[in-house]
């Protein structure tokens, strides 16, 4: 993660108290005054939020405050939080081609679907695209499901076919899970 940064839109009174703060809070404040300059400053940082009085529209990351008075503590709690939550959802969303997928929720989303996973089809879509050769059945029923090496099963082959299926009914991909000579692979 890199520095967190604060930019404060629109909100003088507010920036100049975080900025005399900024040596005792782990964020960098910064001041814009208009969207153009929003846009710019946005595509400089990895980790920010937007500190503003009104909702902007089109901007993510943006922490109201609405009402005043504006206590201190609070606010930068209300900051901590909100870094936090950003921070958590962050982590919890992996990309795996041209797909997302929400490990919180257990969804695999495109621009236009998404699908709910069971979380042995999470388990082993990860493991796939962690891998870079062809997993064998035999190393996802150990790996995954935590099975033995001589017990003969299907188990993986039944959710490798069902969880293809999924697949090209909601995303009509076919080749997202490939069959290769040694096994699966993404």
């Amino acid at each position: 993660m890199g520095n967190q940064n604060i930019i404060v839109f629109q909100f003088n009174s507010f920036f100049k108290i975080l900025k005399e703060l900024e040596n005792d809070v782990n964020f960098k404040i910064i001041e814009v005054s208009n969207i153009e300059n929003l846009k710019i400053k946005i595509l400089e940082f990895e980790d920010y939020l937007i500190i503003t009085k009104e909702k902007i529209d089109n901007f993510k990351n943006q922490v109201l405050f609405e009402k005043y008075p504006i206590y201190l503590k609070r606010a930068i709690e209300k900051i901590n939080i909100e870094f936090l939550k950003k921070n958590f959802k962050d982590q919890s969303e992996i990309n795996i081609k041209k797909y997302k997928i929400n490990l919180n929720s257990r969804e695999i989303f495109s621009d236009k679907n998404k699908l709910k996973l069971t979380e042995k089809e999470v388990q082993t879509i990860l493991y796939l695209s962690n891998s870079s050769k062809a997993v064998s059945s035999k190393e996802l029923a150990n790996n995954v499901w935590k099975y033995q090496n001589d017990l003969e099963t299907h188990t993986v082959e039944t959710h490798i076919y069902r969880l293809r299926k999924k697949l090209l009914k909601s995303f009509n991909d076919k080749l997202f899970i490939s069959s290769e000579k040694n096994g699966y692979k993404i």
